[in-house]
């Protein structure tokens, strides 16, 4: 399957936009820079929206899920089969994202990209299938280099889906039971880091069984030479079809121009490998917040990554990302509908 669209150009933010966007900021009537991060969002949602007056009101929200191997390894407290029970609670409305996406007004929609036992055929839910789960990346390679093409060309369809749509943000979400481990072994190899330091509770391990992941983790990443500056390589060794997805989704936005909101861990492990492999994606990637996964902190470090919420969540989906969507809304709002000095006859500091 071919994915010569990896190494298409990036867009480029229109810095002649920046510029106005940031003139009208200092004309607003408020002490400069008194918005904070909200002055910021705006004018980099104006810059990659090439539009003084930037929007997020048409949002769509992509699920990517698949199966993992490396779950018989007794890496996640919960047992595989919820990977796709959550696929038909994501269709019947169930879910946390689900909730979300209705209550923002946002379109929500599910790809299966490889989950072990294929999903009926529900509302809402592609079937966009690398295979039936990733292979036990503890034992051997996760996938195919023909798998871990056809998982970012799923990404790539869900960002035309987007473009097709009009959507001013895309936002991908996960559901995978035992994928912060093929995202710690990613953000082992690539940021580097010791596994001590990536490996996490996930669905509720306890220290015993992080103390198992971290191990696992070492034993895997030690049959590879050197990963670091091979984020495709490391993506078909260690990752996920998922997280294959997500990074094709990201990559593609960037080429279409469309803004991304990165969500948890998995996603940030996504948007790391999309970033090795075209750095200028990076700018096209805002952060929504900080899981409570704690490897996640070093990877939104590796990036730059400042996110907007805090609230120890580590849920996946894109619950996190839907979050803080409130808060990009209300940072066009305030950019777009405050009156300048000049307009108000407010003096100026």
């Amino acid at each position: 399957m071919n994915t010569d669209w990896l190494t298409h150009s990036v867009l480029l933010p229109d810095q002649t936009v920046a510029s106005q966007a940031t003139q009208r900021q200092g004309q607003l009537t408020k002490p400069a820079g008194s918005l904070g991060m909200l002055e910021t969002l705006a004018i980099q949602l104006a810059a990659l929206q090439g539009s003084e007056a930037p929007r997020v009101d048409k949002v769509q929200i992509t699920v990517f899920a698949a199966d993992h191997g490396v779950a018989a390894s007794g890496v996640s407290a919960f047992p595989q089969e919820v990977t796709v029970q959550m696929v038909a609670n994501f269709s019947a409305g169930g879910a946390a994202i689900s909730v979300l996406s209705n209550s923002l007004g946002a379109v929500l929609e599910v790809v299966d990209v490889g989950t072990v036992v294929e999903p009926a055929d529900l509302p809402g839910v592609i079937s966009h299938r690398a295979g039936a789960g990733t292979a036990n990346l503890q034992y051997e390679d996760a996938m195919s280099p023909e798998q871990l093409a056809i998982a970012l060309n799923a990404g790539r369809a869900a960002a035309l889906r987007a473009k097709e749509q009009g959507a001013e943000l895309f936002i991908g979400g996960d559901m995978g039971i035992g994928n912060t481990t093929p995202a710690a072994a990613l953000g082992c190899v690539l940021l580097p880091c010791d596994p001590e330091k990536l490996a996490g509770p996930g669905t509720g391990l306890d220290r015993q069984g992080v103390a198992h992941k971290a191990a696992l983790l070492r034993e895997t990443i030690s049959r590879y030479d050197d990963l670091t500056h091979q984020p495709l390589e490391a993506l078909r060794c260690l990752g996920g079809f998922e997280i294959a997805a997500l990074a094709g989704a990201y990559i593609s936005c960037a080429q279409l121009g469309i803004p991304v909101l990165i969500d948890g861990y998995i996603t940030t492990a996504a948007a790391l490998v999309a970033v090795r492999c075209q750095p200028d994606v990076r700018q096209w990637l805002l952060f929504s917040h900080q899981s409570a996964e704690p490897g996640h902190q070093a990877m939104l470090q590796s990036l730059d990554a400042k996110p907007l919420l805090n609230l120890g969540m580590r849920l996946g989906e894109g619950s996190g990302a839907a979050t803080a969507l409130p808060l990009l809304r209300v940072a066009c709002d305030l950019h777009n509908g405050m009156a300048t000095f000049a307009d108000s006859g407010v003096a100026e500091g």
